[in-house]
C-alpha cells in the first residue's frame, strides 16, 4: 500500500476554540483533547480509517450535531480524504453526514483553523431509534482517493477556510 497522508491532532488552542459551545470547563476540554484518538484502519484490508468521537454524544431522531474531531490530515497533493458515517451506523440509524459526503482537500491542512476536521451528523431514523456514542468510539470513516484534473485546468486559487471557502466571491 502507498502512504499518502498523515493524521495529526490540531493544537490544544485550536481545539479549545472549536469546542467552546459545548458548555464545558477548560479542564474538561483538556481531558477531551488528551483522549483524542487518531484515525486508524481496523483490519489490513479496510479502506476506511475509523474516526473516533472526542466526547460522548447522543442523537435522537431528527437531531443534528457538529463534532470538532480534534484532528487534521496532511495529504499528498493528488489525493483527497472522503468522509462517510460508519456503515453500520448508517444502516442501523440512518446516520448521515449533513453534506452527504465530506471532502477534505490537501490544501485544507494549511488553513487558518489548522485544517481542523469537523463532521456534522444527523440521525435520520424513521424508526424512532436514538444513537449513543461514547468517547473514543468510531462514528465515521475516511477514505483516501486519488483524483485527476483536466488538460486545460488553470486553478490557481489559495484556500483559507473550510466549508465552501473556495467558492466565495
Amino acid at each position: 500500500m502507498k502512504a499518502v497522508a498523515k493524521f495529526e491532532k490540531v493544537s490544544f488552542e485550536q481545539f479549545k476554540g472549536n469546542v467552546d459551545d459545548l458548555n464545558v470547563t477548560e479542564n474538561e476540554i483538556r481531558e477531551m483533547y488528551k483522549m483524542i484518538k487518531l484515525p486508524k484502519r481496523a483490519t489490513a484490508y479496510s479502506a476506511g480509517y475509523d474516526i473516533y468521537a472526542p466526547f460522548d454524544f447522543s442523537l435522537k431522531p431528527g437531531e443534528t450535531i457538529k463534532i470538532p474531531t480534534g484532528i487534521r490530515c496532511r495529504i499528498n497533493d493528488d489525493y483527497a480524504l472522503f468522509l462517510f458515517p460508519r456503515s453500520g451506523l448508517g444502516f442501523k440509524y440512518r446516520l448521515q453526514l449533513n453534506n452527504t459526503v465530506g471532502v477534505v482537500d490537501a490544501d485544507y491542512y494549511g488553513s487558518d483553523n489548522e485544517g481542523h476536521i469537523f463532521i456534522k451528523l444527523t440521525n435520520d431514523s424513521n424508526e424512532g431509534k436514538s444513537l449513543e456514542i461514547k468517547t473514543g468510539e468510531a462514528f465515521a470513516q475516511g477514505i483516501f482517493l486519488q483524483y485527476g484534473v483536466t488538460e486545460d485546468d488553470e486553478a490557481d486559487g489559495v484556500r483559507n477556510g473550510g466549508f465552501g471557502s473556495t467558492s466565495k466571491i
